[in-house]
């Protein structure tokens, strides 16, 4: 990505941190100068990224977001299921086309099939992006991990799989899966059992800005009653933000978690909240 592209994620990550630490305390004025930043720079800049001013993002940020989230019912997934749940071609408004690796492929772990791997720059912090011949199959961020964890937790998925480090094969990929407005289809590669993918395939039909539940989902796909089941698919989900496993909570409007941290899962719902309003 650009160097400017970088440096603005480089700087908005250490912003949501600042916000994160310092909750409502935390004024434009006092945030800009943690920045070492005028007052007006830092504004111009933080609402070119985010789409809003930092006050406002302070607001998407509060654990109550998700609650709110919920209550004003910006769930999905009925009208999704009532559509039925596709599998290729344009999920909402994501630009994304995906197939899925057999059962047979994928309990041989990964044997016989090359991995490509590269670190990329992500409004989230280091992302770790992997992917096969067919599309981007991993991504993992390091932002709360580290990167060697990161590494070893993705690579674990597929134990018998060759990997390869090759930052340019996946950049075009990479590129359009954390750009906020994507203009070329993304495709991906589904590494998973058939119950996991089937949970993945409901979270694929759940658009920007608006989150679900476990029990939804495990309604949406037939099992009402594998709640836990579904929970624990959504946290294997190898392929973050665009397969949006951020966007499942608790019934209650707790976040739950999140495999790569809950300041992770806060900053990506309030990104996407944040950019839905200013679309």
């Amino acid at each position: 990505m650009p160097a400017n592209q970088s440096y603005h994620f480089n700087v908005m990550r250490r912003a949501i941190e600042l916000i994160d630490e310092g909750g409502s305390g935390m004024t434009l004025d006092r945030l800009a100068g943690e920045m070492g930043m005028s007052a007006a720079h830092f504004q111009r800049l933080f609402s070119g990224w985010v789409g809003v001013s930092p006050k406002r993002y302070q607001q998407y940020l509060t654990l109550g977001h998700a609650k709110s989230l919920l209550s004003a019912r910006h769930t999905m997934l009925e009208a999704a299921d009532g559509a039925g749940l596709s599998g290729t071609g344009r999920l909402h408004d994501l630009f994304l086309r995906w197939e899925a690796m057999s059962p047979g492929d994928f309990a041989r772990k990964g044997a016989g099939l090359t991995v490509y791997w590269g670190w990329f720059d992500s409004p989230f912090g280091p992302a770790l992006v992997m992917g096969t011949d067919k599309g981007i199959c991993g991504i993992g961020f390091a932002a709360e991990a580290g990167e060697e964890a990161t590494m070893t937790d993705l690579r674990s998925r597929w134990p018998q799989a060759d990997f390869v480090q090759d930052e340019d094969r996946l950049r075009p990929w990479a590129l359009e899966a954390f750009c906020a407005e994507r203009t070329n289809p993304t495709p991906l590669y589904l590494i998973g059992a058939p119950f996991q993918i089937k949970v993945w395939e409901a979270l694929l039909a759940i658009p920007s800005g608006h989150v679900t539940t476990y029990s939804e989902i495990a309604q949406a796909i037939g099992h009402p009653k594998a709640v836990r089941a579904v929970g624990t698919a959504v946290g294997r989900n190898p392929i973050s933000l665009l397969i949006p496993c951020h966007r499942a909570l608790r019934k209650s409007g707790g976040l739950g978690g999140y495999h790569w941290g809950l300041p992770v899962k806060r900053g990506i719902l309030a990104w996407e909240s944040a950019r839905a309003e200013a679309g």
